[in-house]
């Protein structure tokens, strides 16, 4: 007598690295909820790449513009 095929199946997709791990072996994203594996979490990954770059870009958007070196004239005001 042969043994029925499993249908059920648990793995997901991590979404920073791309393995398929348990489902239960895993953390959601801290930002969007999707799966993220154990192994990821242990090296401290918190969000997916999708939302890492999200983040990335913010910060970059949101950082103020550089300072000038020193010795340089200042700008003269702008014309309104």
């Amino acid at each position: 007598m042969d043994k029925p095929k499993l249908k059920e199946h648990d793995g997901m997709v991590c979404r920073s690295c791309g393995n398929e791990e348990r489902a239960s072996e895993g953390y959601p994203c801290a930002d969007c909820g999707t799966f993220i594996c154990l192994i990821c979490t242990f090296r401290g990954v918190t969000r997916c790449k999708a939302c890492e770059e999200k983040a990335k870009a913010t910060s970059v958007a949101a950082a103020p513009p550089p300072l000038p070196p020193p010795g340089t004239p200042p700008t003269p005001p702008r014309a309104a």
